[in-house]
């Protein structure tokens, strides 16, 4: 047994243990929770926004409409019936997506084989129905509007 500090009660050593417990996890969760918060770059969020938005239509397997979004020089590169037909052939085979989660977010001003310029890649580890440890690549362009759009897209 153990003495309440705040009225000389015996109790339980537990309930001493636990109140101490809850109190340790709280401030825990919220260190835990304000350095994610504070850690996030606003950039960083915005490109992986766009990539999993872009992503939606993959996984739908709207291809017209994910060269649509694409960056011009995307769009420049593929042909849009050339696109449809080969994200359909890629990823077909590999089912519905069943989880994925954003590995890493990183920016360059170059990319072989492309002019330079302000680039984002955004690195997904994904589950598909078909083969459970896949990597995914969405490679995006600040074209000059000011948007962010995919210019590249690798499955591994």
């Amino acid at each position: 047994m153990a003495c309440d500090a705040r009225c000389g009660h015996r109790v339980p050593e537990i309930v001493i243990g636990a109140s101490l417990a809850r109190r340790a996890g709280v401030i825990v969760a919220t260190a835990c929770w304000t350095a994610v918060a504070f850690a996030q770059d606003p950039a960083a969020t915005t490109v992986q926004r766009i990539a999993r938005e872009w992503l939606q239509l993959t996984d739908r397997g709207e291809g017209a409409a994910s060269w649509d979004a694409a960056a011009r020089q995307f769009k420049n590169a593929v042909p849009r019936e050339s696109w449809v037909e080969s994200l359909k052939s890629a990823r077909d085979p590999l089912g519905a997506v069943e989880r994925r989660t954003i590995l890493s977010t990183s920016f360059t001003r170059s990319f072989p084989g492309a002019p330079e310029g302000d680039y984002a890649i955004v690195l997904f580890r994904t589950s598909f129905a078909k083969k459970e440890d896949a990597a995914e690549t969405v490679t995006l362009e600040h074209e000059a509007d000011g948007a962010w759009r995919v210019v590249g897209y690798l499955i591994r």
